[in-house]
Formats: structure tokens, sequence, C-alpha cells
């Protein structure tokens, strides 16, 4: 008796997606020197209610009042 051997094919590799040299790095609006502090820009000074900084508890607040 002869027993046929399954031949495990393996699947093609897909050539590696490239990444557009043209896409700009997100904007870190971390602050630097304190952590905690959201550094605003101009659209998200409209939702910290005209406020250059706030800290990231003070975020949570003011963002969710936009979600209701």
């Amino acid at each position: 008796m002869a027993t046929a051997k399954k031949s495990a094919k393996k699947p093609a590799k897909k050539p590696a997606a490239k990444k557009s040299a043209a896409k700009k790095p997100a904007a870190k609006l971390q602050d630097s020197i304190n952590r905690r502090l959201i550094n605003a820009d101009e659209k998200l000074k409209q939702v910290f209610g005209g406020k250059r900084q706030v800290s990231m508890f003070e975020m949570t607040k003011l963002v969710s009042n936009h979600l209701k």
C-alpha cells in the first residue's frame, strides 16, 4: 500500500504595504514638561471653552459635554 504524501502548501506571501512618505506626523498636544497637561490648538480651544491649556482630567469632562 502506497501512502500518498500530502504536500503542505504555504500561502503565497503578499508584498508589504508601503507607507506613504507624504503623511504628516500627528501633532502632539501633550505638554512636554508637565505631561498631565494638554495644550489646545485652535480647534480644541473651542472645545475647551477658550482655555489654552487643561489637565487631562478636566479634558475628559469638557469633551464629554460635547458628546451628549
